[in-house]
């Protein structure tokens, strides 16, 4: 994913008190297990703060002891040990300004798409979140809610993220009561998408080029 919006704009639009070590902005090439912005709700009121992306569940005695969680399933979320408590109580908004899908050509080469609203306006992903900590090591951490991916982003592939418009974050975040299980579903309307230059397949890469649309044959 990529996030382009500075801290001071991403409070005002998510009407959140930020944190003050939140991750450096802008990042183009943001890859998991690195620090993320996050939205809770807690007490009454929004935060704006980091957390590690790659869910570690309460049983890991090490944050490698298994796979890494960037994505929950919707269709599985509620039923998963992993993700079912917190999909209840611990559910958190995870803004991000785009993110990348590959397809694969004839040659299997990599192709990547960057994926953002055509409006421009920042993206909001449903994400569940857990505090982890073992022999003195801690982390908070966080994973994407993933559905079935619906209209054109079915060309390039089968799995989108739980897109959130603005009405719908305080039912997600658990200001607006229970419920929030209707919203994990594809929202692919305001999307807009074009093809990027491959550098952005190495997690070393960074720079606005990663984002920018390539000429394509």
């Amino acid at each position: 994913m990529a996030i382009t919006l500075p801290h001071e704009a991403m409070a005002q639009v998510f009407e959140a008190q930020p944190s003050n070590d939140l991750p450096e902005v802008p990042n183009y090439n943001v890859c998991p297990t690195v620090q993320v912005h996050t939205v809770t709700a807690q007490k009454g009121a929004r935060r704006l703060r980091p957390m590690r992306w790659g869910f570690i569940p309460h049983w890991y005695k090490t944050p490698t002891d298994g796979p890494l969680l960037i994505n929950a399933r919707a269709e599985t979320v509620a039923e998963k040990p992993a993700f079912r408590a917190a999909v209840r109580e611990q559910r958190c908004l995870i803004p991000a300004s785009g993110f990348f899908e590959w397809t694969v050509d004839e040659a299997g080469r990599k192709l990547p798409w960057f994926i953002h609203r055509e409006d421009g306006d920042p993206l909001a992903f449903a994400g569940l979140w857990q505090e982890w900590e073992r022999d003195g090591e801690g982390f908070t951490t966080c994973a994407v809610v993933t559905t079935g991916a619906a209209g054109a982003m079915r060309d390039i592939h089968s799995r989108m993220p739980v897109i959130l418009e603005a009405a719908d974050w305080p039912l997600w975040l658990g200001e607006a009561g229970h419920g929030a299980a209707v919203l994990m579903k594809p929202n692919p309307e305001a999307l807009a998408f074009h093809r990027v230059d491959p550098k952005v397949n190495s997690n070393r890469a960074s720079g606005p080029e990663l984002i920018e649309p390539i000429k394509v044959d």
